[in-house]
């Protein structure tokens, strides 16, 4: 029949693409590759913000207790940066329902400036670990040793790419502190809180030249937006 064979040139559309591999499992076999039954991972979110908290996050996972449906659930768990507002928000209550416990930390502008944000960063990792370690259990970073006192610890290069209970922390914090700033955007409006979140986008520094700072900006944080606008 006229037009019903398919030239031999011509593909389907996505024919012959690999389909990437979901990130989760093997995050969760380099958790589980360590040996032990517990391992807790922590990761900050609002490090690099011009305003807004500071909040880390660490998860424990139980591997006696890990089911394999546990991790196909998770399959789209990464890195929070890699993940889509809609992909965080989905994977935040599976991984609250399937972690052994979470702990969320979080730190004002005031207490940043005042102690230093690298400072108050590693003292948010420290108190999140410490809040979800138990006995036994290896206790992991992404890129800074925070060393939980009477806990294994590591720090691990990317490792929110890297570790399923880091990469777990990271969408927990991530997650957390947007749904904070954009709550804060309706009380406070004309920032666009609610868009950038804190982070120094042109619309963020454009609204602080014409209104402004407010109680949320960090006013030690010596960034190139800040020196722009001279309000170091």
């Amino acid at each position: 029949m006229a037009g019903s064979a398919r030239s031999n040139n011509v593909r389907p559309l996505g024919a012959g693409r690999a389909k990437r591999p979901a990130p989760g499992p093997k995050l969760f076999a380099y958790d589980r590759a360590l040996g032990v039954r517990f391992v807790a991972g922590a990761d900050e979110a609002g490090r690099g913000c011009l305003a807004g908290p500071l909040v880390a996050a660490a998860v424990l996972f139980d591997f006696e207790r890990l089911r394999k449906a546990d991790i196909r659930t998770l399959a789209a768990l990464n890195d929070s940066k890699r993940q889509t507002p809609a992909a965080r928000a989905e994977l935040y209550p599976l991984i609250m329902r399937i972690a052994t416990k979470v702990a969320i930390v979080s730190r004002c502008a005031p207490g940043i400036d005042n102690r230093g944000l690298h400072v108050t960063n590693l003292a948010a990792l420290r108190e999140a670990l410490m809040g979800v370690a138990r006995e036994g259990c290896i206790c992991l970073s992404d890129g800074f040793p925070v060393a939980p006192v009477g806990y294994e610890q590591r720090a691990v290069i990317k490792g929110d790419a890297t570790s399923a209970a880091i990469a777990a922390a990271s969408v927990i914090a991530k997650e957390t502190r947007d749904r904070y700033m954009r709550r804060v955007d309706e009380r406070i409006p004309g920032w666009g809180f609610a868009q950038h979140v804190g982070y120094a986008s042109p619309e963020h520094r454009s609204a602080i030249e014409r209104y402004g700072v407010t109680p949320l900006h960090r006013m030690s944080f010596q960034s190139a937006a800040y020196q722009q606008l001279a309000l170091g």
